[in-house]
């Protein structure tokens, strides 16, 4: 793809004729306004989304946004990166609150003690995107992530709210911590990111695996058998936008009207129709979210 074509906006797809929703999407993180977003979304029959929150500021402006339109629904959370940030400082000022100084555990109850009350709120579905990174955050990291992920579950309990979890190359710590604490009756794995083995754990104990535009990748044959396994009455489709625009889109900022792509592409893999899939996803998205 030459250079010029990436900050092109893909085409719009062929609509799809059974209505689904976004299962995660950052719209505060998209060069559009959350109208435009909305609009484009539902000309494609992407009619509702689920508005993700990673640190404070972006779990109150989910709940104010997902307060001030009927098709967004909130999440609040801080993201696994977060809060090894918040307890350990962020001196190079790689999130997007800039350089941070060192807060310690207090800063970090004080930060959960927040995501808390906004997980009462009755437009907040789900606590996430929580727990574990282990790609971005090193050992140092790693004890205040799994504090805060504990926390998280506590919280989506407490609250009978869905949990949302972000799992990058922490699979096994990421299930055992589920055991431990005891996972939420409503547990979603955002972009599923684990083996056709572990989409069988998953399964087992009825965890839904949210699959997003990578699984249209070429080097992706484990997520794709991943997604064969997984119960049709399990698996939701997201997009993470901006990232993960799939193929062959891949390089281009991702926004909800792509689900169709990634949704008919999923659907060849379950050797299902797209109006199957579609119709299964649209009902396990209410259902893992209380719509």
């Amino acid at each position: 793809m030459a250079p010029q074509d990436k900050n092109t906006p893909p085409p719009l797809p062929e609509p799809l004729r059974v209505a689904v929703a976004d299962s995660h999407t950052h719209l505060d993180m998209q060069q559009t306004t959350v109208e435009e977003a909305l609009a484009k979304a539902a000309s494609v029959g992407v009619t509702t989304v689920v508005q993700v929150g990673c640190d404070l500021a972006g779990s109150r402006w989910a709940a104010d946004t997902a307060a001030a339109y009927d098709s967004v629904h909130a999440t609040v959370a801080l993201h696994p990166n977060e809060a090894p940030r918040i307890v350990l400082g962020d001196p190079e000022g790689w999130s997007r609150q800039g350089a941070r100084e060192a807060g310690g555990d207090g800063a970090l109850d004080a930060a959960l003690a927040e995501i808390d009350k906004l997980a009462a709120l009755p437009q907040v579905r789900g606590v996430g995107e929580t727990g574990l990174d282990y790609f971005r955050t090193g050992p140092e990291g790693m004890a205040a992530q799994e504090r805060s992920f504990r926390a998280h579950i506590e919280i989506a309990k407490r609250h009978g709210k869905a949990l949302v979890i972000h799992d990058r190359e922490a699979h096994e710590d990421v299930l055992r911590i589920l055991r431990e604490e005891g996972a939420p009756e409503r547990t979603v794995f955002h972009c599923y990111s684990g083996d056709a083995e572990m989409a069988r754990i998953c399964a087992a104990a009825g965890y839904y695996m949210s699959f997003a535009g990578n699984v249209t990748f070429k080097n992706a044959q484990p997520l794709r058998d991943a997604l064969a396994v997984a119960p049709p009455e399990l698996v939701l489709v997201e997009t993470d936008a901006p990232f993960l625009t799939p193929a062959p889109y891949r390089g281009r900022a991702n926004a909800p009207y792509l689900i169709p792509v990634t949704l008919r592409a999923m659907a060849e893999v379950k050797g299902m129709t797209e109006d199957a899939l579609a119709t299964a996803v649209a009902v396990n998205t209410a259902r893992a979210f209380g719509l």
